[in-house]
């Protein structure tokens, strides 16, 4: 499956509303530790049908960002059940992002 642009608008939709647990990629494209993140997260959705998988530009949702409290990115952040389940902040490798939806 392909990675989802998640907005405000269709937030609920996409994370909250998902029958499958979602992992969110917080970003921005002046990011360079985003830069390094963004493959992985791409590679983990083409890969994985279990899950979503979504990416919020901070820039273009600074509301979503603030609502998380996401303060420094990459932040990924794990939805299960429409609740926020697990996180981590910073460049990780594709084992580290995996391990967070266990």
């Amino acid at each position: 499956m392909s990675v989802q642009t998640i907005t405000r608008e269709n937030f609920d939709q996409l994370v909250l509303q998902s029958a499958k647990p979602v992992l969110v990629d917080f970003w921005a494209p002046w990011c360079g530790p985003c830069r390094m993140v963004s493959p992985i997260v791409d590679e983990i959705a083409e890969e994985r049908d279990d899950i979503v998988v979504g990416k919020v530009n901070v820039d273009e949702q600074p509301e979503l960002a603030m609502q998380f409290g996401v303060m420094s990115i990459p932040a990924l952040l794990v939805f299960k059940d429409g609740k926020l389940a697990n996180q981590a902040v910073g460049a990780r490798p594709k084992d580290a992002l995996l391990a967070l939806l266990d």
